[in-house]
């Protein structure tokens, strides 16, 4: 099994200076977690943006698509924060034979206390197991991403309830 990271930024990869919140951005997490976790797999990590997710433009979501549509493989993890991440993930659906898992954090992957790490774990599982497919995993769930919504109030995202 081969898969193929895509990251582009989001509280999974900030890394904070001090009590004020200043962050900046860091270099992707997902390698440390995956080496961190013994994972016996083929894969390889593309860092493709380093923004906050409340930053990206309808350009940055193109060019995830971009590089989602390129990869070498058909089963893609994209690392992505949690504020824009149902945008995204539904500019990424109809790509032929791709599937597709976003995820990210809560709390940063450097933080002792993150979500990152299960997080990840959840989103490599699915992204084997799911048919092609755009998905959000998140909070131990998979998510229809034209359902799903970050209810901020409880730091956790939800299904949207069927009409």
């Amino acid at each position: 099994m081969h898969i193929h990271f895509i990251a582009t930024g989001g509280t999974i990869d900030k890394v904070y200076f001090d009590a004020k919140s200043e962050y900046e951005v860091g270099p992707p997490q997902v390698l440390e977690i995956l080496k961190d976790a013994n994972v016996a797999l083929e894969f390889e990590v593309e860092s493709v943006l380093a923004k906050d997710s409340l930053d990206l433009t309808e350009a940055d979501r193109l060019l995830v698509r971009e590089r989602v549509a390129a990869a070498p493989c058909s089963r893609i993890v994209v690392t992505h924060g949690t504020d824009t991440m149902v945008e995204t993930a539904k500019c990424l659906q109809g790509i032929p034979g791709k599937t597709v898992v976003l995820t990210g954090s809560m709390q940063p992957a450097r933080f002792r206390n993150t979500d990152a790490v299960f997080n990840l774990g959840v989103a490599i599982a699915a992204v084997q197991t799911l048919p092609p497919g755009v998905y959000i995993a998140m909070n131990g769930r998979i998510f229809d991403p034209r359902k799903a919504r970050k209810d901020r109030a409880h730091g956790r995202f939800v299904q949207e309830e069927e009409g």
